[in-house]
Formats: structure tokens, C-alpha cells, sequence
């Protein structure tokens, strides 16, 4: 496989980081780029994917977008890090359901990193500590190029999901990653840990 481009953009509003991703699809959908992974963290906001309930998140107290993912409503902010793919899928992994177990596997290997086992919950999207869920997941493709991806709570304000029922769940059910291991070095050395896992699943060299 060819090289991966990493992009760490610190802190941003989400809805400019929404047009550089899809700026980023047009040009991978064309071959004028690599492979780009997009590592960032949001100020607030509600993002509603194409199963959200109509209506979901309006009394949330945020701004709430609409958007082309897959998945009901979550929650971006400070403190939690998400990771964007674009990502043109090669003719042997093009299966979604494979591309989403692959992501989840990244998350489960980054929480090892911690000390901390990951796992996943039969018929839900997302990497759970316990039976708490600390990481949520839902993409959109165009011509087999990816874009949207995951969100990690790393050490993000909770009470956010309270809101709201993120993902359709019990707001209870979110944790974050700090809760459960000590990270001396913060978002840092998560996203290190998340660039060289996704780096070693998806074939990329370290």
C-alpha cells in the first residue's frame, strides 16, 4: 500500500474541519492525494448521522449539524479524539462491515496501549470498557474513498451526553478512556498510539 499522510490540527470547529474533509474526498476520489488521516479534537457541537431520529438533539443546548455518516447523534468536544480516514479502500477490503470492525480493532489495540481491554457489543457500532461505551464510530463512502470515522473519549466533559441520548443510548453508558487508566502524557501520546495502530491494520508503514 502506498503512503499515509497524517494531519494533526489540534483544536477546530467542526464545521471546518466537515469542508476540508470533503475537499480531501474530492481529491482522493481523484488521485491527487494520498491517503490522509485526519487527527483532531472539536469545539462542542451535536452531529446528527442518517439514522438520527428527526427532531433528536434539539434541546441539547449546542449546535447541532446534520450529516452524511451512518449513526444516530453524538457528541464532539474537547477532550475526545477523533480520527477522520480518507481512506480509497482497495478492491479486497471493500465491505464496510469490514472497514467499521477494522476501526473498532484500532480503538481495541489503543486501549491495550493503557492497560485497558476493549470490546465490542453484539449489534452495536463502537468499542465499549466493560459495559461502558467509550468510543463511537459511524462513516460515510464515496467511489470506495472513506470519510467521517471515530470518536474517542480520551478525558471529554461527559455531562455533554446528558443532553441527549448519544447513539440512541443511555447517556450513562459513555466513558471516558482517563477513567480507566492513567495518562500522564495526554491526548498526546492517545494520538500517537491511534497513528500507529491505524498505521499497522491498515498496511501503512510505521
Amino acid at each position: 500500500m502506498g503512503d499515509l499522510e497524517v494531519r494533526d490540527l489540534g483544536r477546530r470547529p467542526y464545521l471546518e474541519v466537515h469542508q476540508l474533509q470533503q475537499e480531501l474526498l474530492r481529491q482522493r476520489v481523484e488521485d491527487l492525494i494520498p491517503d490522509t488521516l485526519l487527527l483532531v479534537e472539536h469545539e462542542e457541537v451535536v452531529t446528527l448521522g442518517r439514522s438520527s431520529p428527526e427532531g433528536d438533539a434539539a434541546a441539547a443546548g449546542l449546535p447541532v449539524v446534520s450529516i452524511e455518516r451512518g449513526g444516530e447523534a453524538t457528541w464532539h468536544g474537547p477532550g475526545q479524539l477523533v480520527a477522520y480516514p480518507i481512506l480509497k479502500l482497495a478492491e479486497g477490503r471493500r465491505d464496510l462491515h469490514r472497514y467499521l470492525r477494522d476501526l473498532e480493532a484500532v480503538v481495541i489495540d489503543v486501549l491495550a496501549d493503557f492497560g485497558v481491554e476493549g470490546s465490542r457489543v453484539e449489534g452495536l457500532t463502537g468499542v465499549w470498557i466493560g459495559n461502558r461505551k467509550v468510543c463511537s464510530l459511524g462513516v460515510a463512502v464515496r467511489r470506495w474513498v472513506t470519510w467521517h470515522g471515530l470518536a474517542l473519549n480520551v478525558d471529554a466533559d461527559l455531562s455533554a451526553f446528558r443532553r441527549f441520548r448519544p447513539c440512541g443510548l443511555d447517556p450513562e453508558v459513555m466513558t471516558n478512556l482517563s477513567r480507566h487508566s492513567s495518562l500522564p502524557a495526554g491526548m498526546a501520546v492517545v494520538r500517537e498510539s491511534l497513528e500507529r495502530h491505524f498505521r499497522r491494520r491498515f498496511g501503512f508503514g510505521i
